[in-house]
């Protein structure tokens, strides 16, 4: 365990260009606080320790208003910036080297019971706010938009934005491990609109030269 929280750390000094000190991330960083409480609450709950585990969970979201499941699995190097509102379902899973923005909701969509989380794979950037519901698949190097609402499998290597979400990049170039941007991401929606005006444009000059 110990080794697994030696590489959250590091995570958070490869991602975060406001971590300046190993003192200041244990002091200060909510989601290190929360993740250091997950990470404490799985190893009892994995050995079979009653109660204790929810208990150590619900603490952490008091203290850091970030949930996880003391049952979710999530892998090494996990870094989640600022925090606020972050949930992690029971059966969530989470892969190795995911960034997740605060906001970010890993949750069922009703009563079902199983798997009723979402997987996500190895170095997945969810943005703020994003929601992604039931137990769907989210493949390795995806990118999720800020404020999209995932419902639906996506492959690897793909970007998704929208609600409900829509896949705008798929199986390009693989995104880099340690992309935060949330700015430049495509908008589809735009760029038709722009298609479409600069139609209307080529169709009034034919529609002039026809009148003159």
């Amino acid at each position: 365990m110990f080794g697994t929280i030696r590489q959250d750390l590091q995570a958070i000094f490869d991602r975060d260009p406001a971590a300046t000190s190993m003192l200041e991330v244990v002091l200060t960083y909510a989601g290190f606080h929360a993740l250091l409480a997950y990470r404490i609450s799985r190893q009892l709950k994995t050995i079979g320790v009653p109660i204790v585990p929810r208990a150590i969970s619900q603490m952490a979201r008091w203290l850091t208003g970030i949930e996880i499941h003391p049952s979710a699995k999530i892998g090494v190097g996990f870094f989640i910036d600022h925090g606020m509102g972050v949930v992690i379902g029971e059966t969530a899973e989470v892969g190795d080297y995911v960034t997740l923005f605060q906001g970010v909701t890993l949750g069922g969509t009703g009563k079902e019971r199983g798997k009723r989380h979402p997987t996500l794979g190895n170095h997945v950037v969810v943005g703020a706010g994003a929601k992604i519901l039931g137990g769907i698949t989210i493949g390795d190097n995806v990118k999720i938009g800020a404020n999209s609402v995932v419902l639906k499998n996506v492959p690897s290597n793909s970007t998704v934005i929208g609600v409900p979400a829509r896949i705008i990049k798929s199986e390009g170039e693989r995104l880099p491990d340690a992309t935060m941007d949330q700015v430049d991401l495509p908008d589809p929606i735009s760029d038709r609109f722009s298609a479409l005006e600069q139609e209307l444009i080529e169709l009034r000059k034919k529609l002039e030269n026809l009148n003159s």
